[in-house]
């Protein structure tokens, strides 16, 4: 009998050990699952602010090209308006010259 209840204790304490061994696997599995969903999600996450980075870094581009464009016309415009200027300017100091009623 002692020998019987030796076997059976044995063979309990294999089926606990066994069944903590089991358990304990799982929790490690669901451990690994959950760290693997939360990268998926960091994952899209992180594609979805590239996206959106990269869409403003063009919209910020295109604006400042927009902007060169814009200065480049002023500066054409100053020019065109100072050449008018100049012109205008000639063209009074020869009617001033050429004016038979100049004092």
């Amino acid at each position: 009998m002692d020998t019987t209840l030796v076997i059976i204790l044995v063979v309990v304490a294999i089926v606990v050990v066994a069944g903590l061994v089991l358990l304990s696997r799982k929790r490690s599995e669901q451990r690994v699952e959950a760290r693997r969903t939360e990268a998926v999600t960091h994952r899209e996450e992180a594609q979805s602010r590239t996206r959106e980075a990269e869409l403003a870094r063009a919209e910020a581009e295109e604006r400042a090209a927009r902007a060169r464009r814009e200065s480049l016309a002023a500066e054409e415009q100053a020019e065109r308006a100072e050449r008018e200027q100049a012109a205008a300017q000639e063209l009074e100091t020869r009617a001033r010259e050429v004016d038979p009623d100049r004092d």
